[in-house]
């Protein structure tokens, strides 16, 4: 437990370093992309701006989880993450979006743009992202992943303007810098939408990825006094951190000490899934469920449909 927390507070402390790194460093490009007139330090400082807000989103929320269940929030506090990686998916996309704009409007006015002043700006940039991708690389949640993998975007898109930068020294062309800002632009787009993609999974409460339905309902059958299953729910909290629940009908039971053993034998299924929480609800074969009841006559009106 002890190692848990002293894991916590280091996350909590790096994701502080990341954060304020980040955010200064937001500031100075977008000063310094409009200095050198480059829309592609400028497509970066949007892209930073995102990070810095699930940085600091991250660090805020990696505090707040570890705050207790209670009354309000029965499950805790993990499931806050995922707002940072929502909201940062969304600043994201809109920042994208506006960077791809600015840069078509550079194709058709094409600008030069300070070629020593974006090699400053890339060799700042890699050595910032380098240092905050490193102190981030070990977070675990859905939000700190998505922190790290921007963070080494930053870092190969900085890679991008400096070789442009050095291009630029030899080869004027106009074109060059909107044309990196739009591929930059891009493939963030492409990753933001995979990681949104998860993370609206999460929150719709689907079924976590690795968790067959049918393997766990045949492993609750294999024992004997196991009729059969109903109501049956697994989601996610954060995306490491998963809930199961189900009701289990059971038949041929005489005595209390056949419900512990059995109830025993339920734990051990569940153990391998590793369900931060989870909760079985017992029937016996005389009792009437009105979920279960709910679900038979759903199943028949249904059928009838069709």
């Amino acid at each position: 437990m002890g190692h848990h927390h002293d894991h916590q507070n280091q996350s909590g402390k790096n994701l502080k370093i990341a954060f304020l790194l980040n955010l200064g460093f937001t500031i100075i490009e977008f000063v310094g992309g409009f200095y050198v007139n480059s829309v592609a330090i400028i497509s970066d400082a949007v892209h930073d701006l995102g990070d810095s807000i699930s940085l600091g989103s991250a660090w805020y929320l990696e505090k707040k989880s570890a705050k207790a269940s209670n009354s309000s929030f029965s499950f805790g506090y993990k499931r806050f993450s995922l707002l940072g990686a929502l909201i940062n998916s969304i600043l994201l996309i809109a920042g994208s979006l506006f960077v791809i704009t600015k840069a078509i409007n550079r194709f058709i006015y094409p600008e030069a743009s300070n070629a020593d002043g974006m090699i400053v700006f890339a060799i700042f940039g890699i050595l910032v992202n380098g240092y905050a991708a490193w102190k981030v690389s070990g977070g675990k949640t859905l939000n700190e992943r998505i922190i790290s993998w921007h963070l080494v975007e930053d870092v190969l898109g900085w890679v991008a303007v400096l070789l442009v930068a050095i291009v630029l020294q030899f080869y004027d062309n106009k074109y060059l810098d909107p044309a990196l800002s739009v591929l930059i632009a891009l493939y963030i787009l492409y990753h933001v939408f995979k990681n949104l993609k998860e993370t609206l999974t999460i929150f719709l409460q689907a079924t976590p990825s690795g968790i067959d339905f049918s393997e766990l309902e045949v492993e609750f059958l294999k024992v004997d006094q196991v009729a059969s299953l109903h109501h049956t729910h697994v989601w996610s909290l954060d995306g490491q951190q998963h809930v199961f629940t189900t009701h289990v009908k059971l038949r041929n039971i005489e005595s209390l000490t056949e419900l512990l053993v059995i109830k025993k034998q339920i734990r051990v299924i569940l153990k391998p899934y590793n369900f931060k929480h989870h909760t079985v609800e017992v029937e016996l074969s005389t009792e009437d469920c009105r979920m279960e009841s709910e679900i038979i006559q759903h199943k028949f009106n249904f059928s009838h449909k069709f």
